[in-house]
């Protein structure tokens, strides 16, 4: 039986002895120092910690216990059965070593430009940080970028970032807690910036966010998202952007969506071009269409405004048009009736209403919160918080104002009048591109063609259709199909997709991602690698499963004579030497942990299997041998071990994995009957096993709308393999 204890040296001349850990196993001794000096006062030598309340010793307090705990699980719970004393003392020293290392200030010096050509880019709903770690490998003809902020509305997003960026790599990227459909939003991120130029931006808005305008029902938390995104584009105004979705995005809506992501994107404009635009107008005004080539006017100039005045603008356009009425109203009614018309007091009501906008879109986020916070829906509540959302909507608020001018009884000669105004109303709730059509409508032929010029130098950003990436092709060992959107600032390289790095034949396999973690079994976790026998049987044969390990470059490329495996390159990490990490990787349990030093410093992170019952790990050895979820169904049945689950996925060794989500239960390791472990996950995922999870490591029921918890993390993540090659490709172009 081993005993762990600590005990201190003598004390020095500042009455200050260190803290020694000792242990005595079967006779052999091994002691070391921890590198903590206390006060011998301060020590407790019964309960063996620092006596007193304060961040030090509390620091140093649980640094005892991770000691105590990992000598502990080496001498009695490891994976693997025996370790010599050499071994202990060598994997417990390490411990000690990366502690001191992470009391180390290290002063982080800004890249300049003599070492390279840095280009700055933002990560907008960066989640764990997929895109920025992959965007941080990239580097091209000695062009490289420099991370500058980041954006989510989770906690454990925000902590999984600044333990990774701030602490480990000692950068001085900032991260915006905030949901991106508040008020203040782009106001705080430009405070984050600074004075910053942004030449990339990548991000990927929901796709629950995506919907028609005025076809939005469900009014959840991501309503309307990707509006909000390309706010902060047309704000930025970056060379490049990234938006990346789910595939399901094309065919969403028959194709509309699709087609309505590409129109909001053209219609992003170059500021500095639209005094030109402005003066082509006024040169071709005409005097039966002057009111609607001022609200045409009026509108396109609203894109040039500042957050702070755009409400403004919007408001004076909507009283510009609201005055086009009260100057029509004597025309179609009497004195009585314009004060006491159902359909005119709507229309009057309804201007009040949409210059109000601003206050009514606060009114309607707080209420969408609201809901989601009660968990309403699919009960008798939604429909009327639906239907109350609709009605306050500007879309709902125009078809309103329309309708009531259908039900006046106008004389013809004043109905054109009345179909200006509703024209009016529509430039206002109009995308750029709608509003050019209706300015083209008024245009003559050889008007229209001096038009056409000035729309192509007043498109900001180019771009043709979106294109599918499988992350198999960049290196990824998972077939994970997701769509880009690549927009192209009008002065730089068109961008259309992005070439594979590797060929069917050579894609990174499940068995050379994961086989160096497969020596943990049920209910286990391990904090350092366990030396694995890969010539053990699995579903194919010895010689094809050791041909599977193949050396090759970071992209996936084989290069047998300079490169490394996967599992190699995920353990020396593949990040570029600029960005190499300056201290060793921890875990933190949550923002206290972090402030009060309660850190874990481990070889290993993540790699922690679940404690599944017998019946369960019945269950999984059966669909383990058939390989098959549907195939084993029969003697599932048979055996009484049926599950309500709808899938689950067996790995193949010898393949890639299917789409890696945020539940590990959806998928059955390869060799073993049990989940995957985070660590497992992200490895399929392509992040460096230096990139640690932070906080908790699953969550279960209603939890999931709030928390985000490392499967999460990991399952929503896109993989740094697949940004770095988009990453990469920019770099090539970018002027």
């Amino acid at each position: 039986m081993a005993t762990i204890n600590y005990f201190l040296e003598k004390t020095d001349k500042k009455g200050l002895a260190t803290i020694h850990l000792r242990i005595n196993c079967n006779g052999i001794q091994i002691e070391l120092a921890t590198g903590k000096k206390v006060n011998s006062e301060q020590f407790d030598k019964k309960k063996q910690r620092v006596t007193g309340i304060s961040m030090e010793s509390t620091e140093i307090n649980h640094y005892l216990k991770f000691l105590e705990d990992r000598a502990n699980e080496l001498l009695h719970h490891s994976a693997k059965r025996t370790y010599s004393p050499e071994e202990i003392n060598a994997i417990l020293t390490q411990h000690i070593e990366s502690y001191k290392e992470s009391k180390i200030v290290n002063i982080v010096k800004e890249q300049l430009d003599l070492y390279g050509k840095s280009f700055t880019f933002i990560d907008l709903f960066a989640g764990a940080g997929g895109f920025s770690e992959g965007f941080l490998q990239a580097e091209i003809n000695n062009k490289f970028f420099d991370f500058i902020a980041a954006s989510d509305i989770n906690e454990n997003c925000e902590l999984t970032h600044i333990v990774r960026y701030n602490h480990q790599l000692g950068l001085n990227a900032k991260f915006l807690r905030q949901d991106i459909t508040e008020p203040d939003f782009l106001e705080n991120l430009l405070n984050n910036i600074g004075d910053k130029k942004i030449d990339v931006v990548c991000g990927g808005p929901p796709c629950q966010s995506f919907s028609l305008a005025g076809k939005r029902r469900k009014f959840d938390k991501k309503d309307d998202l990707f509006s909000h995104y390309l706010e902060v584009i047309k704000r930025l105004q970056p060379k490049y952007f990234v938006m990346e979705n789910v595939k399901g995005i094309l065919t969403k809506e028959g194709g509309k969506i699709k087609d309505l992501i590409i129109q909001e994107i053209n219609s992003i404009v170059d500021l500095k071009e639209i005094p030109v635009l402005v003066s082509f107008i006024k040169r071709i005004k005409k005097e039966n269409y002057s009111f609607l080539l001022d609200c045409i006017i009026k509108g396109i100039e609203i894109e040039s405004l500042k957050e702070s005045e755009i409400e403004l603008g919007r408001e004076d356009f909507i009283r510009f048009v609201d005055n086009r009425f009260k100057q029509l109203t004597p025309k179609i009614a009497d004195y009585k009736t314009s004060k006491t018309d159902f359909s005119i007091n709507s229309i009057r009501h309804g201007f009040n209403f949409l210059a109000r906008t601003k206050e009514w879109e606060k009114l309607k986020r707080s209420i969408i919160k609201e809901k989601d916070y009660c968990n309403i829906d699919n009960d008798s509540f939604v429909d009327t918080f639906t239907d109350f959302l609709t009605q306050i909507s500007s879309e709902n608020v125009i078809v309103q104002i329309e309708n009531s001018f259908k039900d006046l009884k106008v004389p013809s000669k004043f109905q054109k009048d009345c179909t200006d105004i509703i024209t009016a109303l529509k430039i206002y709730s109009a995308s750029f591109d709608e509003t050019v059509e209706i300015l083209s409508s008024l245009c003559t032929v050889k008007e229209k063609k001096e038009l056409n010029v000035i729309l192509e130098s007043i498109r900001l950003y180019k771009i043709e259709k979106p294109f599918i990436a499988n992350a198999s092709n960049y290196g990824v060992p998972q077939n994970r199909e997701r769509v880009l959107f690549i927009g192209c600032r009008k002065d730089q390289t068109f961008i259309s997709e992005i070439q594979p790095s590797v060929k069917d034949k050579e894609k990174v396999t499940v068995f050379e991602a994961l086989h160096d973690l497969d020596f943990i079994g049920n209910n286990q976790e391990a904090h350092y690698y366990e030396l694995d026998d890969i010539t053990r049987p699995f579903n194919v044969t010895d010689t094809k499963i050791l041909n599977l390990i193949q050396k090759r470059e970071i992209d996936g490329k084989i290069n047998l004579k300079e490169g490394k495996t996967f599992s190699e390159w995920s353990r020396v990490g593949r990040l570029i030497e600029r960005y190499r990490p300056k201290s060793k990787p921890f875990y933190v349990k949550d923002f206290k942990g972090l402030s009060n030093g309660e850190k874990d410093f481990d070889d290993l992170s993540n790699h922690k299997t679940s404690n599944q019952n017998d019946d369960v790990i019945k269950r999984l050895q059966i669909i383990l041998n058939q390989g098959d979820y549907k195939l084993a169904q029969c003697e599932l049945e048979e055996c009484g071990l049926n599950s309500n689950k709808r899938n689950y996925n067996v790995l193949k060794p010898d393949e890639q994995s299917s789409t890696i989500m945020t539940i590990p239960d959806d998928y059955i390791h390869y060799n073993s009957p049990r989940a995957l472990t985070v660590r497992e996950m992200a490895r399929l995922q392509s992040f460096d096993d230096s990139f640690v999870f932070q906080g908790k490591r699953s969550t279960g029921g209603n939890n999931r709308k709030s928390e985000v918890p490392q499967y999460t993390l990991v399952g929503n993540a896109i993989p740094p393999l697949l940004a770095r090659a988009v990453a990469s490709e920019i770099l090539k172009n970018i002027r």
